[in-house]
């Protein structure tokens, strides 16, 4: 491949990783299967643009003097702004299939209705409630800022190892079966972006950073194991589940050290 079509293509998936993940304005691109070749590879980069919209929320929120409320509502709101919410509605309908307790199939099946049911909204309000109360117990900012790639990238490395749950080609091909099958992802690209997040760990408050990562990759371990024996391999809508849940749990994972951090050091 010539160097200016492979830099063409690299462009292309990532405007595809930005358009699909977040709100930010990108150029329309087709979806190809040359243009969707390494679009897994960029979607921890859209994570590092939620980490920085959400990091410019809490500054700003710091020059104008405001109220503790008001800033957890802001830190919890930035995210979902920056993403327009697609993840969040993948939690909620794979909320919906766990809590039916049906055969696979079913469960499948709930995933593709686009209907919340009662424990869509339930849990969804929990999820809220958690991460609104512990946004306004955050101290260390940037440190969850750069979970936001790392999230990112272990749902991107999940997508690579585990099958899809669905049929790749034809009716029932989901959004997250398709980015599987075009993906051409060097297999340096995600353990690099995993590199990149312990690299940063001097600058950032490195107890917390740790907790993070440590309790990140356990439940990125629990989530591949429930996702094949609940479904049979990945959907998109349970990688959404995961990033959810993941962000919450590193949002508590450095509020607690904080906290013994407070105590102990």
């Amino acid at each position: 491949m010539k160097g200016g079509s492979f830099v063409g293509t690299l462009l292309a998936s990532c405007a595809i990783a930005f358009s699909t993940y977040s709100r930010l304005p990108m150029p329309q691109v087709a979806w190809s299967e040359r243009n969707m070749r390494y679009t897994l590879a960029f979607f921890p980069l859209v994570g590092a643009a939620v980490g920085l919209v959400f990091w410019g929320a809490d500054a700003l929120c710091g020059l104008l003097g405001t109220g503790t409320i008001l800033r957890a509502a802001l830190r919890t709101a930035a995210p979902i702004i920056v993403t327009g919410g697609i993840h969040l509605d993948g939690y909620c309908d794979t909320v919906d299939a766990l809590a039916s307790h049906a055969p696979r199939e079913k469960k499948l099946a709930i995933l593709k209705d686009s209907s919340a049911g009662a424990f869509a909204v339930i849990w969804c309000g929990v999820w809220f409630l958690l991460t609104f109360a512990l946004m306004s117990e955050l101290e260390s900012v940037p440190t969850l800022a750069a979970g936001f790639v790392l999230s990112r990238t272990l749902s991107a490395q999940a997508v690579e190892q585990l099958p899809s749950a669905r049929p790749v080609f034809g009716p029932g091909a989901g959004m997250g079966s398709a980015l599987k099958a075009g993906s051409r992802l060097p297999r340096w690209v995600l353990p690099a972006w995993l590199c990149l997040y312990c690299a940063a760990l001097p600058w950032l408050n490195r107890a917390a950073g740790l907790a993070a990562l440590v309790c990140a990759v356990g439940f990125w371990l629990v989530y591949k194991r429930m996702a094949v024996r609940q479904f049979g391999g990945f959907t998109g809508d349970l990688a959404g589940w995961f990033l959810q849940v993941c962000e919450l749990v590193m949002l508590a994972a450095v509020v607690a050290a904080e906290r013994m951090c407070a105590l102990w050091c």
